[in-house]
């Protein structure tokens, strides 16, 4: 694709978020499978299916797959469509 071409730009973007998506996914793959290794290796040991102690890894990891995934799926959940624009605006009407 030309560098110059008007559509080089939407490429890039798209090809960046298929990119974001597949981290994503990869991420949320590995932490499905390492938990059932887990929860497998409770059960045959002996352990209860019912003991939080079990399951921290699960919980605190999962805390990162969620925002993981909020960082791909919803990019301005915390600072908005034109927060940085606006940021940029402002500090710039600072320096001056």
């Amino acid at each position: 694709m030309e560098t110059n071409h008007p559509d080089n730009h939407i490429y890039r973007e798209a090809k960046r978020k298929v990119k974001e998506l597949k981290e994503f996914y990869i991420h949320f793959f590995v932490y499905i499978i390492v938990n059932l290794f887990l929860v497998a290796r409770y059960v045959q040991g002996g352990d209860s299916l019912y003991d939080m102690d079990n399951y921290w890894t699960a919980i605190l990891w999962g805390i990162g797959v969620l925002a993981h995934a909020l960082s791909v799926f919803v990019p301005n959940f915390i600072f908005g469509t034109d927060w940085e624009k606006k940021k940029i605006r402002e500090l710039m009407d600072k320096y001056k």
